[in-house]
């Protein structure tokens, strides 16, 4: 597959594949006897695995050192298993701190007429105004 198919195919465009290759986000591509790439299966794994990886804002820098330690024979490749553990953690965090500030969005979706209309008679004054800090509607996900 060449480097065209593979950008339509990921949603990439050639030049970000090109740059991944060159700053060693993804290992070298075999490249055939006119020097064009040649993606194989582990190279579209690779290709997939980044994309989605960089989506879920996992660093340029981890994935430099994690596509370093796959061109590593030994034990010390099994250093790659540490950074995806560590970058499962950071997601599992934003994940956690994402359906929080959904469940808030909810509540206020859900309440928004009726809040406004309180607004609106006089009957929401400074004093009455819900405390969202406080609430449990927008952490429904830690329970």
């Amino acid at each position: 597959m060449n480097i065209k198919e593979v950008a339509e195919m990921f949603g990439l465009t050639v030049d970000t594949i090109r740059y991944y290759e060159r700053i060693g986000v993804i290992p070298p591509v075999t490249r055939d006897e006119r020097g064009y790439r040649v993606f194989m299966k582990k190279d579209l794994n690779w290709v997939f695995l980044v994309k989605n990886l960089r989506n879920a804002g996992v660093s340029i820098e981890s994935l430099v050192d994690f596509a370093a330690l796959s061109q590593i024979h030994g034990d010390e490749r099994l250093a790659q298993k540490d950074i995806l553990r560590h970058q499962l953690a950071e997601l599992d965090e934003k994940l956690a701190e994402m359906t929080k500030t959904r469940d808030l969005l909810e509540y206020k979706i859900e309440t928004y007429d009726e809040h406004i209309a309180k607004f609106n008679n006089g009957e929401m004054t400074e004093d009455k105004i819900e405390k969202l800090w406080k609430m449990k509607h927008f952490n429904k996900s830690a329970k």
